[in-house]
């Protein structure tokens, strides 16, 4: 317990900073974590069948792409979104031609897929980080609080599993404690910080909070299949990135979503 709550403090402080200050410096950071988190997945891939080190760094360049893609104020990077994506696809399609076994097509397309999906969530992140402090928040607090409430009402209450192959102490009483925690936790700090309460931020929140949920299920699922605890041990007691960010990565990428229809 001590070195969970040690290695929640080390995270916060380093956090906190970046949020606060956004723009360039958040980039930096959230592309320094997109590395770690990128490694966490691409250990799972390297336990069966190890990529070309040519290939992994091809893919971190691409997703490091996507990241930043309209997200800076470069030039080089306003309007290049379609052309990032088309050069990933080129660029991690056409080397299976060349190095045969040691990068086959099966390869390409999981390294497609994890490129794509950490260069969008991360690119998220920044996208919604520029669009405002409380709103990158607020997103941020949906799925921490859901999280926090569905551990307590799971502890207390809790007797029937959700999903005992995949999480074996998830009950359905913590997640329903877990939602309406969320919830109105959320639907208070949009009132209080950003904006007024309607049917819509009503909606969005409940939504966002059952997704968080679904996306910790997603995450856990990926461990059960490749038979580990957490990604990896860079934040002791916790696991790793993609750890921490579960249920967050879910509710950033579904908010972009809400907001599209």
């Amino acid at each position: 317990m001590k070195t969970r709550i040690i290695s929640a403090i080390v995270a916060i402080i380093i956090a906190i900073p970046l949020i606060i200050l956004g723009k360039y410096v958040f980039a930096i950071g959230v592309c320094l974590i997109a590395a770690l988190a990128y490694k966490e997945i691409l250990d799972l891939k390297e336990s069966h069948n190890q990529l070309p080190l040519i290939m992994a760094f091809l893919g971190f360049f691409a997703m490091i792409c996507i990241i930043l893609s309209n997200n800076v104020d470069a030039s080089i990077y306003r309007g290049l979104t379609y052309q990032v994506i088309t050069l990933v696809i080129l660029f991690l399609l056409i080397p299976t031609i060349f190095l045969d076994k040691k990068y086959s097509t099966k390869d390409a397309f999981y390294l497609i897929g994890v490129v794509f999906l950490l260069g969008v969530t991360f690119n998220t992140f920044i996208v919604i980080r520029n669009r405002g402090l409380y709103l990158f928040l607020y997103l941020l607090i949906i799925p921490m609080v859901t999280d926090i409430f569905a551990m307590l009402g799971g502890k207390y209450f809790g007797h029937h599993k959700m999903c005992p192959k995949l999480s074996p102490h998830k009950t359905w009483e913590g997640s329903l404690s877990g939602l309406l925690g969320g919830s109105l936790i959320g639907i208070i700090f949009y009132v209080i910080f950003i904006g007024s309460l309607n049917i819509r931020v009503i909606l969005i929140t409940i939504i966002l909070s059952l997704i968080g949920q679904m996306g910790d299920l997603v995450m856990s699922k990926i461990k059960r299949e490749n038979n580990i605890k957490d990604f990896s041990n860079i934040m002791p007691g916790h696991g790793g990135i993609l750890d921490r960010l579960d249920s967050v990565i879910f509710v950033f990428l579904a908010y972009m979503f809400l907001l599209i229809i």
